[in-house]
């Protein structure tokens, strides 16, 4: 098989084998070289020439040989690839009994097969059912994981509005507390100012008295010594009173 193809190495070297000795047969007698020198060379020329035909067909009887071996091998291959033939085809034959087989199984199988297949459609049709209850659950579960995010939010802002309502409280304790011991206090000082108005007025009275009593010593002592001074010193009830209210407001 190597050489199936192989084509002589010197195909027209052999057409110069084959014409050649025809070519120095037919030439006939030659001019007759007039010197020894001449013929020698001639000769020397022919000497070539027949070398160079020995070796060329040394060549092609070599070409000769390599392609009866070859023909040989392609021979002993064709033969047995006829020995094969006959085994390949016995095997296909078993290959094509063995999937005619299979396929008879098949059929069989799903002859048998046959009345699951409306269990089958019930079981897809369950299937769906549950895909789509899945569905629902889950859509369920992430309405419900937003409303438990939502609530311990809300629970922590509700805890954080306890704390500040508690705060709240204890300040609204405390001011109440504040507010009881500043009424306290108000209380006793409204009583203070009470008691110094009070005072106050009497205090008016006797000073009027007194200015009553100097208005009246006045008029008995005016024709005999003048005013005294320091009766003008004296304040009168309206600026007292005037005084006693002042003394309330800034309190």
């Amino acid at each position: 098989m190597a050489g199936r193809n192989h084509m002589s190495r010197h195909p027209d070297n052999f057409r110069v084998v084959r014409d050649g000795p025809h070519s120095y047969l037919d030439r006939g007698p030659g001019p007759v070289p007039s010197h020894p020198v001449a013929l020698e060379e001639e000769l020397e020329l022919q000497h070539r020439d027949i070398k160079r035909l020995l070796a060329e067909n040394r060549h092609v009887l070599d070409d000769n040989v390599m392609l009866q071996r070859e023909l040989t091998a392609v021979k002993d291959e064709i033969h047995g690839i006829g020995q094969v033939i006959p085994k390949l085809r016995a095997d296909r034959e078993i290959q094509t009994r063995e999937l005619i087989d299979r396929g008879l199984k098949l059929e069989a199988e799903l002859r048998s097969v046959e009345p699951l297949r409306g269990e089958v459609k019930i079981l897809r049709d369950e299937a769906q059912k549950l895909s789509t209850l899945r569905q629902d659950l889950s859509s369920q579960v992430q309405t419900l994981t937003k409303d438990i995010n939502r609530m311990q939010a809300e629970s922590q802002q509700i805890a954080a509005m306890k704390t500040d309502i508690d705060k709240m409280g204890k300040e609204l304790v405390d001011a109440r507390r504040m507010y009881e011991y500043e009424k306290k206090g108000n209380e006793e000082l409204v009583e203070q100012n009470r008691s110094m108005e009070k005072n106050l007025l009497s205090m008016a009275r006797e000073i009027e008295k007194l200015r009553a009593e100097q208005a009246s010593v006045e008029r008995r002592a005016r024709g005999v010594h003048g005013i005294p001074c320091f009766l003008f010193l004296l304040p009168t009830a309206r600026a007292l009173r005037y005084e006693l209210g002042s003394a309330l407001i800034s309190l």
